[in-house]
């Protein structure tokens, strides 16, 4: 297959790298989200990863994201707070790991187009989620029985585990809501609950993404993935301070429209493999 215009081992891939980093990460910041449903197209269709590889070099970055994220969020708040909803976090946590482990399974098994085709419905979804984002979080909660709210809880972290690592994103845009509609909780308790989920959830689909042996191919590629993470983690903080002087209805009506622009492009272009770096 054709090779990209640059090596992923260069200089000036690490500079994209990073710079790319910085603004996925700001754009991610501004919603309080790592960024990955950006990231995800970026490193398909610009960088011309294999869109398996995209998928688990988006997994890595985001886990570094977001435990920079929940770290940052701890120690601002403090963890005294959140521990009365431990519980949703396990209510989730064990119905994500268990998609999770689902989701490898199944993106290590399709074949390059139908994964790419799942990844642009996604991204299409996500953008509709964005942008009814006023009228999903209008509500405080769906008031429904605790025993119906647990189940409901770990059906949707089962979705959320499975799309967390079949697409290499934190599932953020999937938690929050999920805590929201069901649970009732501030908006604030939820995004930091969702970071809790989100890394075990993360973990796990690394970890079955290892025991396949589908790393080896990208230790080449390590510094790029470092580059791309500090600079993720920069515009987490840079996006994070400029949320408070951005309108946030219009803010989420744009990043929606960003996004469907990103699966249109992702589903016109032929992916194509990554340079070997040398």
């Amino acid at each position: 297959m054709a090779q990209p215009d640059i090596k992923l081992s260069s200089g000036k891939a690490h500079g994209q790298a990073f710079g790319w980093g910085a603004a996925i990460g700001s754009l991610g910041g501004l919603i309080g989200l790592g960024g990955a449903e950006f990231r995800l197209p970026v490193l398909a269709a610009v960088f011309r990863f294999r869109m398996l590889d995209a998928i688990i070099i988006n997994l890595m970055v985001s886990l570094v994201t977001v435990i920079f994220a929940f770290l940052f969020r701890i120690g601002m708040t403090g963890i005294v707070d959140l521990l009365p909803y431990l519980w949703v976090v396990a209510n989730i946590l064990a119905g994500s790991l268990i998609g999770s482990w689902m989701g490898v399974h199944f993106a290590t098994r399709v074949n390059e187009r139908l994964l790419t085709q799942v990844v642009v419905v996604f991204l299409v979804f996500l953008s509709i989620v964005l942008m009814g984002h006023e009228l999903i979080f209008s509500g405080l909660g769906l008031d429904i029985p605790l025993a119906l709210a647990v189940v409901l809880g770990f059906l949707a972290g089962i979705v959320i585990g499975l799309f967390s690592s079949m697409l290499g994103v934190a599932g953020g845009e999937l938690i929050i809501p999920t805590i929201l509609l069901l649970y009732g909780l501030d908006i604030k308790v939820a995004g930091t609950l969702s970071l809790a989920i989100s890394i075990p959830t993360i973990l796990m689909g690394l970890s079955r993404y290892r025991a396949r042996q589908t790393f080896d191919e990208l230790n080449q590629f390590g510094g790029f993935i470092g580059w791309m993470a500090a600079g993720s983690i920069l515009g987490a903080l840079i996006g994070a301070l400029l949320m408070v002087y951005t309108p946030s209805t219009a803010l989420h009506v744009l990043l929606g429209g960003i996004l469907l622009i990103s699966a249109w492009k992702l589903a016109k272009v032929k992916l194509r493999a990554p340079q070997e770096a040398s």
